[in-house]
């Protein structure tokens, strides 16, 4: 990255013009050419005046995909010194070493933040807001909060710019019980569980489990809630991080979707890299290709891969991406993979979302390991089609109400959010 950062600092006098640079369209095409040049190259198609000329890089980059980011995340102010606030901090540094030092979750990752991030900066269309585990003493939201955050920005901007999760933790007492309640007040568009989550003494469970897995799908069942989103994956190789058991849990539960957040993907270990299924040795996103053949479940059915955080680690270590998109795209179809950011983990998801337009699995990949090749259409199904049609999210008309979306509303958002101290 030395040729990114020498670029950056070439074209400005000041800190404050290299930072534009780095922010702008040229800015990623100077990163992700120069990644792509460490890699061997044939991994990023980007126009060398993409670098210089602000036109040449809106030519590479834009786009008119309907994107929909079905992983976004705030931490309530209020909640900035709550426990589960040290988890997070944990996990980005786990995921970037060293890169965010001073982020201050009260200051960097509250809901203006979060406003201007997704909805200003990035050309999302419509963001799944989700939580992170723990109780209402714990969590960064509690479930009334990112409800209310709901209800207030669909309110102000009138386009269901923004829907939301329900988080569920199957292994705590009374918690089954609970989930009509949640149905009636918080109307999410699904459930997020963390198997990795403990209660009490227990360290972690399975969706699989008959103690609290089979029971919380049962009950979801019962409540005609169709879509489970499991966090399985990034979890420092901890054991009920694992997604073994998203095979027999969505074999068992035809009627369910699983949407499995990061894919199974683990933060890499020094220079270690995902590389062609290994059935034998299963890491990473291979344990969730396992899981899927030994149950029988095959491309377009009810298991669906989702790439937050994943694509931020991965869009670095390009080889590696074209792996593991490659396996994920011949395990759960071209209909089955779903576009996450994780933002605002990592500011604006824009970035993102244009790496990810002009990446391609380079042909001497695909003819080796059978991968399909990453089409336009391919991409457009990944960045929001796919996610329309699991949210049941009408494409056109969120199109329409976008494009005559002034964005007024955000100022309006966040302005009545801190005037109401926050949802507390």
């Amino acid at each position: 990255m030395g040729r990114a950062v020498e670029r950056a600092e070439a074209a400005g006098d000041t800190l404050w013009e290299q930072h534009d640079f780095s922010a702008s369209r040229r800015g990623t095409a100077t990163a992700l050419r120069a990644i792509d040049e460490a890699w061997g190259g044939g991994y990023y198609k980007i126009d060398p005046q993409a670098e210089t000329d602000p036109e040449a890089a809106e030519a590479v980059f834009g786009g008119s995909e309907l994107v929909i980011d079905v992983q976004t995340h705030y931490v309530a102010r209020h909640r900035a010194e709550a426990p589960g606030v040290e988890g997070i901090m944990g996990f980005i540094r786990d995921v970037v070493p060293d890169r965010w030092q001073g982020l201050d979750p009260a200051i960097h990752l509250d809901l203006g933040n979060y406003l201007r991030h997704v909805f200003l900066e990035s050309e999302t269309a419509v963001a799944v807001l989700t939580c992170t585990p723990g109780d209402d003493r714990h969590s960064i939201l509690t479930n009334p909060e990112i409800a209310a955050t709901r209800e207030l920005i669909d309110r102000l901007a009138g386009t269901g710019r923004l829907i939301n999760h329900s988080i569920v933790h199957p292994n705590a007492p009374g918690e089954l019980d609970q989930m009509e309640s949640l149905m009636a007040h918080s109307k999410p568009a699904g459930w997020k569980v963390y198997t990795i989550a403990g209660w009490g003494d227990q360290p972690g469970w399975r969706l699989d489990d008959e103690e609290c897995g089979l029971p919380f799908l049962e009950r979801s069942r019962e409540l005609g809630v169709g879509i489970v989103c499991a966090h399985k994956g990034l979890s420092a190789l901890a054991r009920a991080g694992s997604p073994a058991d998203i095979g027999p849990a969505a074999a068992s539960f035809p009627d369910i979707d699983f949407l499995v957040y990061h894919s199974g993907y683990e933060t890499p270990i020094g220079d270690s890299e995902e590389g062609p299924y290994d059935e034998q040795t299963p890491a990473g996103t291979d344990r969730l290709i396992k899981s899927l053949h030994e149950a029988g479940i095959g491309p377009g059915a009810n298991v669906y891969a989702e790439l937050g955080s994943t694509w931020y680690v991965l869009s670095r270590r390009p080889r590696e991406a074209a792996h593991v998109i490659g396996k994920l795209l011949n395990a759960v179809g071209e209909d089955n993979v779903l576009w996450g950011s994780d933002s605002i983990w990592y500011g604006s998801p824009q970035p993102l979302i244009d790496a990810f337009r002009a990446f391609q699995i380079p042909e001497e990949l695909r003819q080796r390991h059978g991968y399909p090749e990453l089409t336009d259409h391919i991409k457009e199904k990944i960045l929001g089609l796919n996610a329309a049609r699991v949210y049941g999210i009408d494409a056109d008309l969120i199109r329409r109400r976008v494009a005559a979306d002034d964005l007024s509303w955000v100022k309006a958002a966040f302005d009545e959010h801190t005037a109401n101290g926050g949802f507390q």
